[in-house]
């Protein structure tokens, strides 16, 4: 027979254990520092995109002409001669750090307080240009950053693993990204961790929850886009949604793979003249980014949120090419160099096929709940993590009553990705690593290989 647990005796060996009260004070800090930090990028990136609004209105396209490139060329090479290891995403880096094999020294290249506090301001330069990137993934590597530092003051005895910190870092960084908690756990088992070990599951999850109310105390108890009114979807809905489901799914899987290809083909033609001309090609495709902006009237400048909210209230001015523009606004973006991600950018551009299925169909009366369908399907076609995808658009849209539309959708596109794509994040940061492991001649030449890769 197994003996009841003695409530008393567990509790004096639990107070007994002075420096294991220590380590879990010292993780939760860490995690508060982690979410106050992705606060202070979000405020930090909405200023830039703020600062480019005006400057957008003041003079309009000959300023923004001049502006995007001028500001993406600057981010490029700063990225470049300070901080390789914070471009792209923040994402794949992270998954880099959480590979067994990488050591140390190694992972000092991906993560660490001065890649963080890189990221935040060179991502805030890439919004102040108005290229079309997200927060959230770089907010990912900041949190993760923050987190990890935290190792040196733990004995070697804690218990507590820098597996463990960067797990809980990376998930924090999306729960108080996103507003999302829940979100923020499932991210951590689906896209980073796989599981969780049971010795620090709990300070884990403690860790992330703590990082996301720090999101909540900043900018309140409020879901992203507001809470969406969808009526009762009945076997009408049906047809509409699997046209959004299965359209998502196709481009969401062929964006995946025109990423892979332009982040981790260093031998192709474009891809050389961007490894020998790396500031050339900035202004070559940040030019590109504003004539696209400018044809489209602003709308794939900056994220896309503003446009999503947009047509979630049934008041979009978007041009109908939108999907098409934003889709290739977001993957120069990517190209060019400039620390950024693709969560944002990826939801509004599932938004778009959401509201053009409604539209082309005349399905206005459930077109809130097939632009929520759109964000989950491509945002799971993208990242193949269709989990993470459905909770965090849920939880965006407060959209309760659209648990299993949702989730079906998401499944679904991101089955359909899987046959036209292999997973980004890891074939980014597969790339990344052998980048990092690989013998180079020269440390000047080593760092562009493998910190200009990925989105998130």
């Amino acid at each position: 027979m197994h003996q009841e647990p003695d409530f008393l005796h567990n509790l004096r060996q639990e107070l007994r254990d002075g420096r294991r009260w220590l380590d879990r004070t010292i993780v939760l800090a860490y995690a508060a520092a982690a979410g106050l930090c992705v606060v202070a990028f979000t405020l930090m990136a909405d200023a830039g995109f703020q600062l480019f609004q005006r400057i957008y209105h003041w003079r309009g396209g000959l300023a923004v002409l001049l502006w995007l490139p001028a500001v993406a060329i600057a981010s490029v090479w700063a990225t470049r001669r300070w901080a390789p290891g914070a471009a792209g995403s923040g994402i794949p880096q992270v998954m880099v750090t959480l590979d067994p094999a990488i050591d140390e020294r190694q992972r000092g290249r991906f993560v660490s307080l001065w890649l963080s506090l890189s990221k935040m301001v060179l991502a805030s330069a890439g919004f102040a240009a108005g290229l079309s990137i997200g927060r959230e993934g770089p907010s990912v590597q900041v949190a993760a950053g923050v987190m990890h530092n935290a190792r040196r003051w733990f004995g070697p005895h804690s218990g507590i693993s820098s597996h463990a910190l960067l797990v809980a870092g990376g998930a924090a960084g999306i729960a108080a990204a996103f507003n999302a908690p829940l979100a923020g756990v499932v991210f951590a088992i689906e896209e980073l961790s796989r599981k969780l070990e049971s010795r620090s599951s709990g300070l884990i999850i403690a860790a992330i929850v703590l990082a996301g109310l720090m999101g909540v105390s900043a900018f309140g108890n409020l879901s992203y886009f507001g809470r969406i009114q969808v009526p009762s979807l009945t076997w009408h809905a049906l047809i509409p949604g699997l046209c959004v489901a299965i359209a998502s799914g196709v481009l969401g899987g062929l964006f995946a793979k025109v990423m892979a290809a332009s982040l981790t083909s260093p031998g192709e033609r474009m891809n050389r003249l961007r490894a020998r001309f790396p500031l050339r090609f900035a202004a070559g495709g940040a030019v590109a980014i504003a004539v696209i902006g400018l044809v489209t009237g602003g709308a794939t400048f900056g994220a896309g949120s503003e446009a999503v909210k947009r047509m979630l209230a049934g008041e979009a001015d978007v041009p109908s090419f939108y999907v098409t523009l934003k889709f290739i606004a977001t993957w120069l973006s990517a190209w060019v160099g400039v620390p950024g991600g693709i969560f944002a950018p990826s939801l509004s551009i599932g938004a778009g096929v959401g509201h053009n299925v409604a539209t082309l169909m005349s399905s206005d009366a459930i077109a809130p709940a097939l632009i929520a369908m759109g964000m989950a399907a491509f945002l799971a076609a993208v990242t193949q993590a269709p989990l993470t995808a459905f909770i965090i658009v849920m939880e965006m849209v407060d959209g309760h009553s659209m648990v299993l539309s949702l989730m079906a959708s998401a499944m679904l596109a991101s089955l359909i990705s899987r046959m036209l794509a292999r997973p980004l994040y890891e074939t980014l940061a597969h790339y990344m690593a052998s980048s990092a492991s690989a013998p180079t001649e020269a440390p000047v030449q080593a760092a562009p290989s493998h910190g200009s890769q990925g989105r998130g």
